[in-house]
């Protein structure tokens, strides 16, 4: 198997998008959006997870058994996601949500 040097740059790179992306977090927490403050940030949870396992898991030269099984770990996230909301969302006590019931209320 050959490796590949990733040169500094890159890495660099990537260290200051992943502080960015903490910054724009923490700054974006302390702004009352309501229900999308989770929505923002697990946007921005999953691009630096993506960043992380991209380069410095070099999961994006890596062989295609590795995607394979960093897929099947995210599709089994996903299960046990879909599982957890369909607990969470038949429950009672959410009915007075604004964003579950629609607009108007």
């Amino acid at each position: 198997m050959i490796h590949r040097v990733v040169s500094i740059k890159v890495y660099t790179a990537v260290f200051c998008s992943l502080l960015a992306l903490t910054i724009t977090t923490v700054a974006v927490s302390k702004i009352e959006l309501g229900e999308y403050n989770f929505v923002v940030a697990m946007t921005i949870a999953v691009i630096k997870g993506t960043l992380v396992a991209m380069f410095f898991m070099d999961v994006r030269r890596a062989s295609s058994m590795t995607k394979l099984f960093a897929g099947a770990g995210l599709f089994w996230l996903a299960i046990l996601l879909v599982f957890l909301l369909s607990d969470y969302l038949s429950r009672g006590w959410l009915l007075n949500l604004r964003w579950l019931s629609g607009p108007g209320g």
